[in-house]
């Protein structure tokens, strides 16, 4: 029919999010015909693990392309693509392994728990791959969606409850201005596809000039700096992490900070003007970085910790982003480098976040909350390994040997800071690393510490969760032991080989 347009699915390029789609149906089943916990658990495991190896093989070739008009594609699967399918399908898996105490004590519903979770990976997996603003949000959505359940899912628990609506309340509003802001984008350049609204924008300077068009940018990155709990709009992060339970606290500040990044990267990268959203996202990083260490400062619960810390990473992570204004003008090499960079950094960055959760699971009694840090005061006395784990973790986090991979974290944003002409950034980072030196190794020394003759119970947690002492009764689960090991030992191989990361974070 004339004037019709004809579009070819490319189902090699669907195969990941069919995959990690499939794997939310399989749990379903599973969950619903043979109704034995082990199954769903091993169901959803394996469709992970499927979906990180359809990722790697797919990514592997070249870059494909499919739900096109013309030059405009919905969906483009290439290296970048892949990297990120594959670390959320890994990091789905690691939190199923932390989960095992969870689901054993009975608090949460095995079946919904793990189909959530796929559901949610299933986000992440097609967020890398979106090339319009619909597919991007939609992405989103589906990856933040399934969390507000997962936060509240635990039965008899104020704390999750509240947690789950804070988030939720929050979560809802950051949708909102993201969804208005990809309206009015819409409004001034009639095209939804990222490279096609960059181009527009690139092509037309009246267009860029027009107050619409700030309006619409700013409502857009300030929507989805929620989503990375970027500071002012962070407020939800420690609330929700803490009244999470431990493993779903893992995933939110993991592969829902990741899945953060991965839109606010697409969104700046491909379509929007650098000279706007660059300044916007420096401020940004400055405040996040700052706010986030100084208040970890003060911290005395080991989640709330753990989250202001990453508040602060996420800053660190927002940085080269914020240089971009700077290096639009530069070689084309320079900007590469400032995307590889925070790919790379929000990469290493959960790699070891999920060590150090993983690391306060092991150490904590089954289906408690995190506690605080006078928990863990001698830890490393009666369960040395677990403690090490966790002690690189932190290391790593903080930017020190022998944790390299956090180490050259730092040193990468760093040297694209300085590569994108945006010196006193690098000097702002440069500093906060300093600051968060202090909270990082006051939590790895308590390890260490001499243990106290006698452990109060611990306090009530946020909501009502009663702690006990955390060296006591430990989780013994070898699921929780093998997490740790392995994303200990992934944190070490990536910091001895980063350059690899680069060259595909750059792709």
């Amino acid at each position: 029919m004339t004037g019709s347009v004809v579009q070819s699915v490319d189902n090699v390029a669907l195969l990941p999010a069919y995959l990690a789609a499939g794997t939310a149906v399989l749990v379903l089943l599973a969950d619903l015909l043979v109704a034995r916990a082990r199954v769903t658990v091993a169901t959803a495991a394996l469709g992970a693990v499927a979906t990180a190896a359809g990722a790697a093989l797919v990514g592997a070739g070249d870059e494909r392309r499919t739900f096109c008009v013309g030059p405009d594609c919905s969906y483009v699967f290439g290296g970048r693509a892949a990297l990120v399918a594959v670390v959320v399908a890994l990091l789905t898996l690691g939190v199923l392994g932390l989960s095992g105490p969870l689901l054993r004590a009975g608090r949460s519903p095995v079946g919904e728990y793990c189909f959530l979770l796929a559901c949610s990976m299933t986000g992440g997996v097609v967020l890398g791959a979106a090339g319009d603003l619909i597919t991007l949000i939609v992405a989103v959505e589906t990856l933040t969606l399934p969390l507000y359940v997962l936060v509240g899912l635990r039965r008899g628990s104020l704390a999750s409850a509240e947690a789950a609506v804070t988030f939720f309340v929050v979560s809802v509003v950051a949708t909102t201005l993201t969804l208005l802001g990809a309206a009015l984008l819409y409004a001034v350049t009639g095209g939804l596809h990222l490279d096609r609204i960059g181009a527009l924008l690139a092509e037309r300077p009246e267009l860029r000039d027009l107050p619409l068009t700030t309006v619409a940018v700013a409502l857009v990155v300030l929507g989805l700096a929620f989503k990375v709990a970027a500071v002012p709009f962070h407020a939800w992060a420690p609330a929700t992490y803490d009244g999470a339970p431990l493993p779903v606290a893992a995933y939110l500040s993991t592969a829902s900070k990741l899945g953060g990044v991965v839109a606010l990267l697409a969104v700046v990268q491909r379509a929007l003007p650098a000279d706007v959203t660059g300044p916007v996202l420096a401020g940004l990083a400055v405040l996040t970085m700052t706010v986030g260490n100084l208040v970890a400062l003060r911290q005395r619960r080991t989640v709330r910790l753990l989250a202001w810390s990453s508040v602060a990473q996420a800053g660190y992570i927002l940085a080269p982003l914020g240089a971009l204004a700077l290096a639009s003008g530069r070689a084309d090499d320079a900007r590469s480098a400032v995307y590889a960079a925070a790919v790379a950094y929000a990469v290493f960055f959960v790699v070891l976040e999920l060590a150090a959760f993983a690391g306060v699971v092991a150490l904590r009694p089954a289906d408690a909350d995190g506690g605080t840090v006078g928990d863990l005061r001698g830890a490393a006395r009666r369960h040395p390994w677990r403690a090490a784990g966790l002690g690189l973790a932190l290391v790593g986090l903080a930017g020190l040997p022998p944790g390299l991979a956090g180490l050259f974290a730092k040193v990468t944003v760093v040297r694209s800071l300085l590569g994108g002409g945006a010196g006193w950034l690098a000097v702002v980072v440069a500093v906060n690393a300093v600051i968060g030196l202090a909270y990082y190794l006051r939590l790895t020394a308590t390890l260490w510490a001499e243990p106290v003759a006698s452990v109060e119970p611990a306090a009530a947690g946020a909501g009502g969760d009663v702690g006990s002492p955390a060296v006591g009764s430990v989780v013994r689960a070898r699921t929780v032991g093998a997490v740790l090991a392995v994303t200990t030992a992934v944190a070490v191989v990536i910091g001895l080989a980063p350059q690899l990361l680069l060259d595909v974070a750059a792709r």
